[in-house]
């Protein structure tokens, strides 16, 4: 006889495979995919975007050449009757005019050229603002990976104490410590249950801001990070980086384009100084004049203007004055670049010089000691105090350890932004 199986079993199983057909995986994103996802989907960096697609739609307006201009007039319409007779149309004539600007000294390739240097000026920014949001993102990475390792150490140290307060309790039914001294010990455990509440909420935190930045909607519980948290010992020396941020650094790129369109504008305001004649022709018709042969006629007339006055001469100053500002907002953009690979560089050497001894002694020393004095507490050859300490400084360690790898690591990106690309990864 087969067993039958009771209908809520069933259904409940039914509902866990579901469940678990319907719920993805956690996704895991090294620092390159999350950049690549960013690159497609940030709509902050689409918005810039598309300001270089609309500089290069102005480039066809500024190649465009003048319209030409159309006319239709009438004359010499008969408007009262003459000797009884009223022919109003017989003397009338019929005049379409057809005009056009001629452009002189390349007014239009001048334009062109601007509104091409205008683009280039349009993609550099655009890289600019690529390079400071891509700055924010790797700092949410970063803090993503550094609230991860914080996250472990607080499982680890709870754990950790977990196996104390079980070899106390050994040792208080053992009388070997009396029950103010073990409720001391139990009672410390609300600060290791505090410190991991609080890095979950920080690692929860830290990825609700990358997903937003990734403008992504996936359930924080299905999405994950992962990469190296540690640090280079080795450092370039800082003129090999100056000289890659002067050949790198999108809004130097921008403000030395700036000059070259300021030079063309002046070009431009030169031409625009010089005349341009407006040529025109036009066709007459006329059934009663005395000429019997000229009833059609064609007519040519050049109209050129007599600029006595006006020669553009303030824009021609203007755009002279133009270059100087760009050039002296160029120096400016070329110092703000030294300085901002100064200050990181100095920022991540000091970084070093205080990882370098954690990594080497502080961090195994922290953990030798704990390890001691834990183990002569467990045998009774250490006070509770000894042991409450130890334990103490060695979070205090491993928690400053990892904080100076995070600090490190944003020091990092933020050198990678003063050079104007990943130098360091």
């Amino acid at each position: 006889m087969k067993r039958k199986f009771p209908t809520y079993f069933v259904a409940a199983t039914v509902l866990i495979l579901s469940a678990s057909t319907v719920c993805p995986a956690q996704q895991s994103l090294t620092w390159e995919q999350v950049k690549s996802k960013f690159e497609a989907v940030n709509p902050s960096l689409k918005a810039n975007a598309l300001t270089v697609d609309e500089s290069r739609a102005q480039e066809i307006t500024a190649y465009l050449r003048p319209n030409p201009q159309l006319s239709l007039s009438t004359d010499a319409t008969q408007i009262a009757p003459n000797k009884g007779v009223w022919t109003p149309l017989k003397g009338t004539d019929f005049v379409p005019n057809v005009s056009y600007l001629h452009e002189r000294d390349h007014k239009r390739e001048l334009r062109l050229e601007s509104a091409k240097e205008g683009t280039r000026i349009a993609q550099s920014q655009y890289e600019d603002a690529k390079r400071n949001l891509e700055f924010t993102l790797r700092g949410a990475f970063v803090n993503t990976l550094a609230s991860k390792a914080l996250l472990d150490l607080a499982r680890s140290e709870l754990e950790y104490y977990d196996r104390i307060i079980e070899i106390s309790r050994a040792r208080l039914h053992a009388g070997d410590i009396a029950q103010i001294d073990f409720d001391r010990i139990e009672l410390l455990r609300v600060q290791y249950e505090s410190a991991l509440q609080s890095a979950i909420v920080n690692l929860r935190t830290a990825k609700i801001q990358l997903l937003q930045l990734l403008n992504d909607r996936t359930p924080v519980e299905q999405f994950d990070v992962t990469g190296s948290f540690d640090f280079s010992e080795t450092l370039r020396s800082l003129d090999e980086f100056r000289q890659n941020a002067l050949s790198t650094r999108p809004d130097l790129q921008a403000a030395m384009q700036t000059i070259q369109q300021a030079e063309t504008n002046h070009k431009l305001a030169i031409a625009n100084g010089s005349t341009d004649p407006t040529l025109a022709g036009w066709y007459t018709y006329n059934s009663s004049n005395n000429n019997p042969n000229g009833i059609d006629t064609l007519g040519l007339s050049i109209s050129i203007p007599l600029r006595v006055f006006d020669h553009n001469q303030g824009e021609k100053k203007r755009t002279l004055i133009d270059i100087d500002r760009s050039r002296q907002a160029s120096e400016a953009a070329r110092a703000q670049v030294f300085s901002d690979v100064d200050s990181a560089y100095a920022q991540v050497q000091s970084n070093l010089e205080l990882l370098k001894p954690y990594k080497e002694k502080y961090t195994a020393e922290a953990t030798r000691v704990r390890d001691t004095v834990t183990y002569a507490y467990q045998h009774g050859g250490a006070s509770l105090m000894d042991f409450l300490n130890a334990q103490s400084d060695y979070r205090t360690v491993q928690q400053s350890y990892l904080q100076l790898i995070g600090a490190y690591q944003s020091a990092v990106a933020q050198l990678n932004l003063a050079v104007g690309r990943e130098v360091i990864q």
